[in-house]
């Protein structure tokens, strides 16, 4: 796959922030294009069905509609994917299931449903994940884990079916999207901890893993992305430091004195030694 014209693509997350301009972009590379959302859009400029990912019995047969329409498949990116605060000190509630649900499980379910189309054109499949994945940052313990748990996913599933589906993974930061929104609501804004980057950037990105020769392991984003991804997988130790000093620095500024979630942290953080 070195070109997009023609070829069958199914995204899901389709009517979020990166898949409708996944939509767009791939749709003016002369691609033909089937989304999968919770809510449907058939009649748009790419058809959306509707399906809800977390669902085992739906899945299955929205991907096949998708497949059946499109008249096969080449590509599949797997986009969907929601956020939300959960520190890793508390119980993991429903915030937290959501997130596994539908950034690992979804992805799961609509790979297994879709690799008999992938298979049968030797196509290729797209992860999106984040920086998180292999940058962990406290209080979100939940999309960190899940992000995390779809890189090894996609890392078993490149051993069972590389030699006939390519398998890659793209690592986005955070890009302005209500993805962030729950987490900016409970005080625990990104702000200051993960510079911010273009939508466009991420498309660019997603389309350069579609088209290149060979299917890439691992797609950054940006260029301090590959230093980040770098850092974080062969010095971690050197990560967890940059991430503490970062986050002593925000809680002695008290920028997060209003978020109930962080007490513990703050808590512990002003706690002389003992």
């Amino acid at each position: 796959m070195t070109g997009l014209a023609g070829r069958r693509v199914l995204v899901t997350g389709a009517n979020g922030t990166f898949g409708r301009h996944l939509g767009t972009a791939l749709t003016a590379a002369g691609a033909r294009v089937v989304g999968l959302d919770l809510h449907a859009r058939p009649d748009g400029d790419v058809p959306v069905l509707g399906c809800d990912l977390t669902d085992p019995g739906a899945v299955p047969e929205a991907v096949a509609s998708a497949v059946d329409r499109l008249g096969g498949l080449d590509l599949l990116i797997n986009n969907a994917g929601v956020g939300g605060p959960a520190p890793a000190e508390l119980p993991p509630d429903e915030v937290v299931r959501q997130q596994l649900e539908v950034n690992l499980l979804a992805a799961w379910r609509t790979t297994a449903a879709a690799l008999p189309a992938l298979i049968a054109a030797r196509g290729r499949v797209i992860f999106v994940a984040s920086r998180m994945a292999v940058l962990p940052l406290p209080l979100a313990a939940a999309y960190g884990v899940s992000k995390r748990a779809l890189v090894a996913y996609a890392d078993a599933l490149r051993h069972e079916v590389g030699t006939h589906v390519g398998v890659s993974v793209v690592y986005p930061s955070m890009v302005a999207s209500p993805i962030h929104d729950s987490t900016a609501e409970a005080g625990l804004s990104l702000q200051g901890v993960s510079r911010r980057e273009p939508v466009e950037g991420v498309v660019a990105a997603i389309l350069r893993a579609a088209t290149a020769r060979r299917a890439p392991r691992d797609v950054a984003t940006t260029t301090r992305g590959r230093l980040e991804l770098a850092v974080g997988r062969h010095a971690p130790a050197l990560a967890d430091r940059l991430v503490r000093r970062t986050l002593a620095a925000r809680l002695a500024a008290g920028d997060l004195d209003a978020a109930p979630l962080a007490a513990g942290m703050l808590r512990r953080h002003r706690e002389p030694d003992s």
